[in-house]
């Protein structure tokens, strides 16, 4: 029997072991903490995306109804309350930023952020969206300690709030850095409740990244539950093989 222990083990790891090693990839990163499972944390991801982001940032691997049929939501909530565009239930989610303009205005195009997160992780992602300051000396505005000199404008201020950096002392041969951020002017939103809501929008994030992460954690279990039971009939054929030899 021990020598079938293996293959299940195996099994289990694969199913169940690639999530942390994605999440040390961040090293030095606050933890994200998402959970693609909560489909009420995806559900106010997706309307923090659909408010804030999608007027510059596409998803053209997401279609309009697959997001209603992960997140639980009717074609009538979502082409009411997360389609902007005027594109059909069945069509991919694009920006309707013509790309010509967001190329002068921000000096290039705003990314896809179908895969933004498994490109970066979720850590990374999170640990951005918390890390927007005002910077007077950038064009947009606003500067980011995760992603120095982004030249994007920060779209969830009103929520946070303004952020300003404290300076460190510039030393001979080496610049100012910034040595923490603080809260200079309060948003709608408490910290706690700012912090959440990036959440959320990661974990929207994160499951656009991987939308068959929901059905493969559904089938994880069965595919388990059956290397149990064939392991189960492996060991009794081998007990029947072997009976009569000594």
């Amino acid at each position: 029997m021990k020598r079938y222990i293996f293959p299940v083990a195996l099994a289990f790891g694969l199913v169940v072991g690639g999530a942390p090693a994605q999440a040390a990839e961040g090293g030095g990163l606050p933890h994200a903490g998402t959970n693609v499972q909560d489909q009420a944390s995806l559900q106010r991801g997706a309307k923090l995306f659909f408010n804030y982001c999608v007027g510059c940032h596409s998803l053209k691997y997401m279609r309009y109804e697959r997001i209603a049929s992960d997140l639980g939501l009717t074609e009538q909530d979502v082409m009411q309350n997360l389609n902007f565009t005027g594109a059909k239930f069945g069509e991919t989610v694009v920006s309707h930023m013509p790309e010509a303009d967001a190329t002068k205005w921000f000096g290039k195009a705003p990314p896809d952020l179908s895969l933004e997160v498994r490109a970066k992780g979720a850590d990374w992602v999170y640990a951005y969206l918390n890390s927007f300051y005002l910077d007077p000396n950038r064009p947009v505005g606003w500067n980011n300690t995760v992603f120095p000199n982004a030249s994007m404008p920060f779209p969830l201020w009103e929520l946070q709030g303004l952020q300003t950096a404290v300076m460190t002392e510039a030393k001979p041969g080496e610049d100012a850095r910034v040595e923490k951020l603080v809260l200079s002017q309060p948003g709608k939103l408490t910290p706690a409740q700012f912090q959440q809501a990036s959440r959320d929008l990661t974990t929207f994030l994160e499951y656009a990244s991987e939308p068959a992460a929901l059905q493969r954690h559904h089938y994880g279990v069965w595919v388990l539950l059956f290397l149990a039971f064939l392991t189960f009939l492996l060991a009794m054929l081998k007990k029947e093989y072997w009976k009569d030899v000594h």
